[in-house]
């Protein structure tokens, strides 16, 4: 009978169980789970993205997984679950933050943007014939104020449309591992690039193996967002002995 309950209630994307649960938000959630890993640090002078990519195949071009994305000048994004969710949720957050751009005459502002993103989300937790985004997203940018000053902020979003503020964190696989090994190895405010060398570092604590370039993406916002090469992602790999045998 209990079974047959969950069934009625897992089939309601709007409706909650009788001890206050949506099924298919959990569900969601167990998308992004299942989704390779995506890594944020925020230090003082930026923010870095980091994504571990699964290359299925030695004929699968690597450049064609898109795990980080360009949102403006001053704003990135990497996400975690399902690939096609995630695209949309980047075309509505290019759009929103385009449109703040035009009618205001300036860039959006990290936290706005996210809250933004994260109400598009909710709605979709709520209405019929609809189901809850599968992706979670990691939203690092800078704000500056009239002074020039630089202000790094670094948010995570949940399928639940709840955003929350972090100085370093992690979505998708063996998120709580690399979430534990962030909160044992980060220091206050790092410069930008101690930040790269910790993403990168809790991407191996991931995958539990060392990395090739290939098969890792970073980003960096100091203030601009801004790719770094497979020549830069290799050195520092080496630099930090987790370059995989072989790694071109």
């Amino acid at each position: 009978m209990n079974g047959q309950q969950q069934q009625a209630y897992d089939r309601g994307t709007n409706i909650f169980s009788p001890d206050g649960r949506l099924y298919q938000v959990e569900y969601a959630r167990e998308a992004v789970r299942r989704g390779s890993v995506s890594v944020g640090v925020r230090g003082h002078d930026g923010v870095v993205l980091a994504a571990s990519k699964r290359v299925r195949s030695p004929l699968l071009e690597s450049k064609g997984i898109e795990k980080l994305h360009k949102i403006d000048d001053h704003l990135g994004v990497a996400s975690a679950g399902h690939v096609a969710d995630a695209r949309q949720l980047v075309y509505f957050g290019r759009r929103r933050a385009q449109t703040d751009r035009l009618r205001y005459d300036q860039p959006m502002a990290v936290e706005p943007f996210t809250k933004a993103v994260t109400d598009h989300v909710q709605e979709y937790t709520q209405q019929g014939g609809a189901r809850p985004f599968g992706a979670a997203l990691l939203v690092g940018g800078v704000d500056t104020n009239a002074e020039g000053e630089v202000h790094p902020r670094l948010f995570e979003t949940d399928p639940s449309g709840t955003p929350s503020e972090w100085q370093a964190t992690a979505i998708g696989a063996n998120d709580d591992v690399v979430r534990e090994y962030l909160e044992t190895n980060y220091d206050s405010d790092p410069s930008v690039d101690a930040g790269v060398e910790l993403a990168l570092s809790a991407l191996a604590v991931a995958r539990e193996e060392p990395l090739s370039p290939e098969e890792v993406d970073v980003v960096v916002i100091d203030p601009t967002y801004r790719e770094l090469g497979v020549g830069a992602r290799r050195e520092t790999l080496k630099s930090l002995d987790l370059l995989a045998d072989g790694a071109s």
